[in-house]
């Protein structure tokens, strides 16, 4: 995906989809809500793989994000129309002439063997970029040739990103959906993790504090916001997308007034959503207007299933706090889908996921002590884990009225890590090279 045509080689962040079979030539739109989780997924497969491609693709789609895609007042915009004057994709393709007028011979020469400018044009006379031989690999090259390469491409790119910024742009759809935030927070803070860039986080908890402030009123949350007003009731994936993003920001950067609303989203959810006779969630609130039919999907669709990410969530949330009717809501909404699930697996990717941390918990550590220290202890837990599910809360001594369990994981005189696989629990660990340890001998299993 990243090599074709789909992603913008020059700015960053990916097209819609493909027109062709070869994932070549994209519909030119750029929804942020492939972006968001498209750029957690590629954070994560930096984390697993160490491979460099996935690390520039999660830098460079963040970057995107960030540079055109998050409003002043912090919330991401919607997306990026397919057309510019009148035609789909006129904004990115190019005249081979323009290119190389444009860069020296030795940056034409190699960004043009790369990126497909020696091949016939492929998007109506003109060529739209594409990795036809990626110039970080070629055949018999050595390290200083590999690093002028990288070089030269970087400096080709920026020339003609700076050349494309001032043709005339396409529409932006400056609408702020919550959903589609929250799936951006989330991708976010996890490149901020994987990452290590504070920039990452600042904006992820932009964004975050723009939702709280302007979204959430009267304990309700508003589904879309655009020139200065928020309204229409918001849906399950609002409340369930936000809760999950709120969960991957406290395990990265902690603060309890993020926890604090994850659960009183979560109250609402319960109240609201909740399916008590069957079991699951519908996608509209118990005080919704009147629909003809009332529905509660199970099935992931151009974004994950609001019950799948439910039943995720409710498990982290059980878990952190020991309270069991988020516990017994998420068993039961797996229950009712379960048949759903046997029939056809590869449509409930989100439930299945969901599913795997029912039977198999991820671990959660639990850190407690000076802000500095935990801190640091943090980014070398994370370092060490190989396991990506797995999330580390790094609280402040001086954090209080923590809820259900967090309350029990106390600080002491000294740096503490709580290490629980679900409800099960080690004893506490003061020394952080038994910590370490630890982490390395699970990931050996």
């Amino acid at each position: 995906m990243a090599a074709g045509g789909i992603y913008d080689h020059l700015g960053g962040g990916f097209c819609r989809y493909a027109v062709d079979e070869y994932w070549l030539i994209p519909h030119f739109e750029k929804m942020l809500y492939d972006n968001g989780p498209l750029l957690f997924i590629y954070a994560q497969a930096w984390k697993l793989t160490g491979k460099e491609g996935y690390r520039q693709i999660a830098h460079e789609t963040a970057d995107w994000i960030i540079r055109d895609m998050q409003s002043a007042e912090g919330g991401y915009f919607s997306s990026l129309d397919a057309d510019s004057e009148g035609e789909e994709g006129k904004f990115y393709v190019w005249n081979r002439d323009e290119v190389r007028e444009a860069l020296n011979p030795e940056q034409y020469r190699l960004f043009a063997e790369s990126y497909g400018l020696n091949k016939p044009p492929n998007f109506e006379g003109l060529w739209h970029f594409f990795i036809d031989k990626d110039p970080a690999v070629p055949s018999q090259i050595g390290e200083l040739d590999l690093q002028n390469n990288l070089q030269l491409i970087s400096t080709a790119k920026d020339k003609l990103l700076k050349i494309r910024n001032s043709r005339p742009w396409p529409g932006r759809d400056e609408k702020i959906l919550t959903s589609w935030n929250a799936l951006t927070i989330k991708g976010m803070t996890m490149a901020a993790l994987r990452l290590n860039n504070d920039s990452y986080i600042h904006s992820a908890r932009k964004a975050m504090g723009f939702i709280h402030d302007t979204m959430w009123n009267n304990n309700r949350l508003s589904a879309s916001y655009k020139e200065g007003k928020s309204h229409l009731n918001a849906y399950l994936d609002d409340y369930v997308f936000l809760i999950d993003a709120l969960l991957t920001l406290l395990a990265v950067q902690w603060d309890t007034k993020w926890m604090n609303f994850a659960l009183e989203l979560a109250s609402v959810l319960m109240e609201q959503f909740y399916d008590q006779e069957n079991g699951g969630f519908f996608f509209t609130s118990h005080d919704h207007e009147t629909l003809l039919q009332r529905r509660r999907d199970f099935m992931d669709d151009a974004t994950p299933s609001g019950n799948g990410i439910a039943v995720g969530i409710l498990l982290q949330l059980g878990h952190l706090t020991g309270d069991q009717k988020y516990m017994t809501a998420a068993e039961q909404t797996l229950r009712v889908a379960w048949q759903s699930l046997q029939k056809s697996p590869h449509a409930y990717t989100s439930m299945l996921s969901s599913l795997c941390a029912f039977t198999h918990p991820p671990r959660q550590i639990i850190l407690r002590g000076n802000e500095a220290t935990i801190n640091r202890w943090q980014q070398q837990c994370y370092k060490a884990a190989n396991a990506i599910s797995m999330r580390i809360y790094a609280i402040p001594d001086n954090a209080s009225e923590l809820p259900g369990l967090l309350a029990e994981r106390k600080a002491e005189a000294t740096t503490v890590a709580y290490i629980c696989d679900g409800f099960v629990c080690k004893e506490p660990v003061r020394n952080l090279e038994h910590l370490i340890s630890d982490l390395k001998h699970q990931a050996q299993k």
